[in-house]
């Protein structure tokens, strides 16, 4: 396993009216992070909040390129970006949810202290593969068919890429003590997005980057609709 110090290459926030950052998601061209009673989105260039929702957002995000879809207690949510509106609604794994990513038609729900990662059908919320953690999960992001959780435990949290059929940790890298990660996404190159939980911010981490890499950013997990 590959060990290195995570690479923090910008800080945005606190945001005004925001307590705390849970999941984040990329949609292309804006972040969006969830602060507990809203989704809001900010332009990464200038920092700047440019919109927010009025929606439950307690825990994880994630966008499919059209929608947005956000955990709150034990259901996630579909949301329109465009006019707000929760378009449906699917259970959410028993024992509710932290992270949330979309990859090839599925839904990637990262579960805190069962330390798990469950793929789900979108439709229907039936479990389709889970992965076992060894330590608690946050969010949870895929990038060039490679699927990266983070963990969070007393002040510390890493970002670590796994195999995606037995969960072995394959490259870890050690976030700065005290810069928790709460929510996790690609920005499909070479940065991870980090939300910073109690601190109100989110964290731009370089990613690392390997010869076998395409660089395409699309999301490709290995046979992702098998159990």
């Amino acid at each position: 396993m590959k060990r290195s110090a995570a690479e923090i290459l910008r800080e945005y926030g606190p945001f005004p009216g925001v307590d705390r950052v849970n999941g984040v998601t990329y949609d292309g061209q804006h972040v969006w992070f969830a602060a507990g009673d809203k989704l809001s989105a900010f332009d990464p260039a200038s920092g700047k909040t440019v919109r927010s929702i009025d929606v439950a957002a307690h825990a994880g995000t994630a966008f499919d390129g059209r929608h947005l879809f956000q955990l709150a207690d034990d259901r996630i949510q579909k949301i329109d970006p465009k006019t707000g509106r929760v378009l449906a609604t699917i259970p959410a794994p028993s024992g509710g949810g932290s992270g949330l990513a979309w990859a090839e038609g599925t839904l990637w729900v990262g579960q805190y202290r069962n330390r798990k990662i469950h793929q789900i059908d979108p439709q229907t919320g039936a479990t389709l593969r889970t992965i076992e953690s060894n330590r608690f999960v946050t969010g949870v992001t895929w990038i060039d068919g490679e699927l990266w959780h983070a963990t969070w435990e007393g002040d510390e949290s890493d970002v670590r890429r796994v195999d995606p059929r037995t969960g072995e940790v394959l490259e870890r890298l050690e976030m700065p003590p005290g810069a928790t990660v709460s929510g996790l996404e690609s920005d499909g190159g070479d940065l991870f997005f980090c939300g910073g939980g109690s601190s109100g911010k989110v964290r731009a981490v370089r990613r690392p980057r390997r010869a076998s890499a395409a660089g395409s950013g699309s999301e490709t997990p290995v046979d992702s609709t098998s159990n």
